[in-house]
């Protein structure tokens, strides 16, 4: 991100208002656009250079051309490092890389190697993700990354298919005239459940993959800063320091939580929506003429979905999460910043 060049002059954190939800959307949808991929090496040092010139004092105000090197700096740099996170695992290419795994979850009438192999697949993109744009000021092992790909993967495995076998054993009750007679549960429900439980498997293992890649933070802790106040609005001779003020578990578990919840609302609509809408259009005369169009069109159903549900799920948490110092261990009472607050990288 921006904030990761350094400067004597900070820049303004968005051109929305991220104290609002609908600002972290519109900011979200800034970070996730799949334009910035375009962006060339070249590109990015130019808009690096930029960057540096308005923290330095060079460029008075911002312009479009900042805004839009900003840009392209937030989406391509991580925040931490500020070094290119690898493209695959950029929130603005999340849409592409996700695409085709979900689909290939929600496929109808999988198989049990076909859910294992699509779950182990969606996990090591997971991992990926995960790894790359985590907090990097306590970062996991090569044994801790195993370790924790290797519980998701069972996690994901074991609800998707513990949970397949339940719903495929589920008693179908007799209807006469159309009155349900005796015990079960309508043939509808059955496969409505059936579509759904991709869905329980991934919301299941992203919360557990999160909390297992991210256990580090946790047991270590994270980097807190005190809260800078807005640009313009320092008391004169006040100054703020922008070290860090030591390493918070508390801070690292609000981090991690937040993170895995915004994991499920984004999972939420991608793998319930679509395959709903699918079971629906696969009723239809249309569909049942032109059986090949399955596969396109949950595809495009995903992609649709994934559009709007991305930027409306990394708006639930700022990014760049501001407390109360006092809410936080002891060590960092009274030590706050700008409304005796401190701030930390949540992390994506």
């Amino acid at each position: 991100m921006s904030s990761s060049i350094p400067g004597p002059r900070d820049l303004p954190i968005s051109r929305h208002d991220l104290s609002t939800y609908w600002g972290r959307v519109l900011h979200s949808a800034d970070l996730c656009d799949p334009r910035t991929l375009f962006a060339t090496s070249a590109s990015l040092e130019a808009s690096k250079s930029l960057i540096s010139a308005y923290k330095h004092g060079e460029i008075p105000s911002m312009t479009p051309a900042v805004w839009s090197a900003k840009k392209i700096c937030d989406a391509t740099l991580h925040p931490d490092t500020g070094t290119p996170v690898l493209l695959p695992f950029r929130m603005s290419a999340f849409i592409f890389s996700n695409l085709l795994v979900t689909a290939g979850m929600l496929q109808p009438g999988l198989t049990t190697r076909g859910v294992i192999g699509w779950q182990v697949t969606n996990q090591t993109l997971n991992v990926c993700i995960n790894s790359a744009n985590a907090n990097k000021s306590s970062p996991l092992s090569i044994g801790q990354l195993a370790t924790s790909f290797v519980l998701a993967v069972s996690a994901s495995c074991g609800v998707a298919v513990g949970l397949g076998k339940v719903v495929g054993n589920l008693k179908v009750a007799d209807f006469v005239d159309g009155k349900k007679v005796g015990k079960g549960v309508s043939p509808g429900m059955k496969a409505v459940l059936g579509r759904l439980v991709p869905f329980a498997a991934v919301a299941t293992a992203g919360i557990v993959n999160v909390g297992l890649m991210r256990g580090g933070e946790i047991a270590a802790g994270i980097d807190v800063f005190p809260m800078k106040p807005a640009e313009g609005s320092a008391k004169e001779g006040e100054e703020v320091s922008s070290e860090s003020l030591g390493k918070s578990k508390m801070a690292a578990m609000l981090a991690v939580g937040e993170t895995a919840v915004s994991r499920v609302l984004n999972a939420t609509p991608i793998m319930v929506i679509p395959p709903l809408i699918l079971m629906r259009l696969q009723r239809s005369e249309w569909m049942k003429k032109r059986p090949g169009m399955v596969v396109p069109v949950n595809i495009g159903l995903i992609f649709i979905t994934s559009v709007f549900a991305l930027p409306l799920a990394l708006g639930a948490f700022p990014q760049r999460q501001a407390v109360k110092a006092e809410s936080l261990e002891k060590e960092f009472h009274g030590r706050g910043g700008e409304g005796g607050k401190v701030e930390f990288n949540r992390g994506i």
